[in-house]
């Protein structure tokens, strides 16, 4: 994760997050960068994203598909005008997203069948949902130092408070809401962690019939 000033695009980060070999990244279309995308093919770095609603693309190679797929079309093409396009091959994939809405996708990775490359991208909505609970919910709201290193240090403080809470939720296997072990951590921040668990353990009760599943 890298740290800056919001008037910073996220897409200035790209050199600081993807540099790793071998790694697939998984991104929004907002960080479609098609010099970005040649040098990444030709230093084994590969990447999964969504296709923007004006990329220009020529198909060059249909691949099939098996009955039971989930996606619609597979194939090779070359993205970007004839003036200005990728030197590199790429493959798109239709398909749905995480929520059913058609979804076009880019990507650079041949060895995996359609319906795993529709998979990876799907994944990413965990990420959406992550940073909405933080956007949510992690706000400081008075820093206790006023130097670079200090604001930093309490913006990476209250990340790994958090990212500490989602491995207690995923250890324990509760139900409950991460909202809702924040709020007991807070009331029983000075009490025996047992108190905690005990309420992480218990098993979480409706009020409202009308939510309940119908038998």
């Amino acid at each position: 994760m890298t740290i800056t000033s919001a008037k910073k695009n996220d897409r200035t980060q790209m050199d600081a997050l993807v540099n790793e070999l071998g790694v697939t990244y998984v991104y929004d279309r907002g960080y479609i960068d098609y010099g970005k995308f040649d040098d990444y093919c030709d230093r084994g770095i590969f990447f999964v994203t969504r296709t923007k609603k004006n990329t220009m693309i020529r198909p060059i190679e249909s691949f099939s598909l098996p009955p039971e797929s989930a996606v619609l079309t597979d194939e090779m093409v070359y993205v970007g005008t004839p003036q200005k396009r990728m030197e590199n091959v790429l493959r798109l994939i239709h398909t749905v997203d995480s929520e059913g809405n058609p979804v076009a996708i880019l990507t650079n990775r041949f060895d995996l069948n359609a319906d795993e490359i529709g998979q990876i991208y799907r994944e990413r909505w965990v990420i959406e949902t992550f940073f909405k609970w933080m956007k949510q919910h992690i706000r400081i709201k008075s820093f206790y130092g006023t130097s670079e290193q200090a604001v930093m240090n309490q913006v990476w403080t209250a990340l790994i408070a958090f990212c500490l809470l989602v491995l207690v939720k995923l250890e324990t296997g509760t139900r409950h809401s991460l909202l809702q072990l924040y709020r007991w951590l807070k009331i029983l921040l000075w009490d025996s962690v047992q108190d905690w668990m005990e309420r992480i353990h218990r098993l979480p009760q409706r009020i409202s019939e009308g939510r309940r599943k119908k038998q």
